[in-house]
């Protein structure tokens, strides 16, 4: 009798930290080193406390944790991305991933491992137009707007503030290309003058050259969409040395504590001016914040509530699809994100998992506002003003398109 009750106890211990240990897993994308490295923690940190929510609040399914194996995609290396993405499909099985952040790695991802393993992914921060022409599956998802619409935006407030005629220069890859490209057309279109446009190469130690025939033109104002930690850093940082321009402008890759460290702010304040992907005056903001806060982690970095709203809109979209399983969950995340629902708000998910039990719609409102996918699995967004002031990026408010 003994002997069967403490094999019953020792069953129903097994059973217990069995059902303890159960886990999904959701995968995150990151360039941890490499020309976003100072941007990417802030990121996913976000996504982490998303989950830390979620697991705190009875997890998804029944009471499973959700787990968040990592991948470092280098940010510019594509088999670097590659394989960080195959690791985690195949290797780890997640169910989906958030991420990745650099836009040639979300490509590279995607095509490699996500989108041949059926794996659908949620980028905070990949923002090059060529996201939206993957053939997908509709497995590829952002929740931050693409540069067809900053660099619009971009354009529109230089000109509205009288800056009427710049020197560009940009990182060679699709990231810096297609911004450029919304950049410059619109920026001419709406009557400005791109004096000269020049790409360059990231990652190199000397940007002179360019900056010779950039600064040849006269130009007094330079664009550099860039990031930076390599490549914005040291050709801002050299065109200070050589004193061959008087002010600064950039995107959201510059929007980021490495241009502050590497190039100082006695150089950038009141000299310095961006754009950035912005997060609404919403009561999903509001929320946000509070929870930030909380837990610690800086709301202010740029892309943080993007990657917040990723992580938590795929937990939701699991719980919503009834399953770890990979088919479905795009479905299941286009119809947890958008109207008719219930809102939910950022952190909300024991509100979220008794409307789901009880098969009520619900409807995400996020930190970065709200997600109502296209078919391209894009969503709208807003801009806002940054610029440089007492050693601090500070926010000048939204910018209409």
């Amino acid at each position: 009798m003994k002997k069967s009750l403490v094999a019953m106890a020792v069953a129903a211990s097994t059973l217990a930290v069995g059902a303890a240990q159960a886990e999904v897993k959701v995968g995150f994308l990151g360039g941890f080193t490499g020309p976003i490295e100072t941007l990417t923690p802030p990121v996913y940190d976000a996504a982490q406390l998303a989950m830390q929510h979620v697991n705190e609040q009875g997890g998804v399914l029944g009471g499973e944790q959700v787990a968040m194996p990592s991948g470092d995609t280098t940010c510019s290396d594509a088999s670097a991305a590659s394989n960080a993405a195959d690791r985690l499909v195949n290797s780890e099985q997640v169910t989906a991933i958030v991420g990745a952040l650099c836009t040639g790695a979300t490509i590279a991802a995607a095509n490699n491992a996500a989108i041949p393993g059926g794996v659908v992914m949620v980028s905070p921060a990949s923002t090059a137009p060529a996201v939206s022409e993957l053939d997908d599956n509709d497995l590829v998802f952002r929740t931050v707007p693409s540069d067809a619409f900053q660099g619009e935006a971009l354009a529109k407030m230089l000109l509205e503030k009288g800056i009427d005629e710049v020197a560009v220069t940009y990182v060679n890859n699709d990231y810096g290309r297609g911004l450029a490209d919304a950049f410059v057309a619109t920026y001419e279109a709406e009557g400005g003058t791109v004096a000269e446009n020049l790409a360059h190469e990231d990652n190199r130690a000397d940007y002179r050259s360019e900056l010779g025939t950039l600064s040849a033109t006269g130009v007094p104002d330079l664009v550099v969409l860039a990031y930076g930690d390599t490549s914005g850093q040291t050709v801002v940082r050299q065109a200070y040395e050589s004193g061959m321009f008087t002010r600064y402008i950039g995107a959201d890759g510059m929007v980021i504590s490495g241009l502050l460290d590497g190039v100082g702010e006695e150089v950038l304040n009141d000299n310095f001016i961006a754009t950035r992907p912005g997060n609404p005056d919403s009561p999903g903001t509001e929320r946000f914040v509070e929870l930030a806060e909380a837990g610690g982690i800086s709301h202010e970095a740029v892309f943080a509530g993007q990657g917040y709203d990723a992580a938590f809109l795929l937990a939701l979209a699991i719980e919503q699809n009834g399953s770890a399983e990979r088919e479905g969950l795009s479905e299941a995340l286009r119809s947890v994100s958008s109207a008719p629902g219930e809102v939910i708000l950022p952190g909300e998910w024991e509100k979220a998992l008794e409307l789901i039990a009880a098969g009520e719609e619900i409807n995400y409102e996020g930190a970065s506002g709200s997600h109502e996918f296209d078919d391209k699995g894009d969503v709208p967004g807003i801009v806002e003003e940054m610029a440089v002031e007492g050693g601090e990026f500070v926010s000048k408010g939204f910018l209409d398109k």
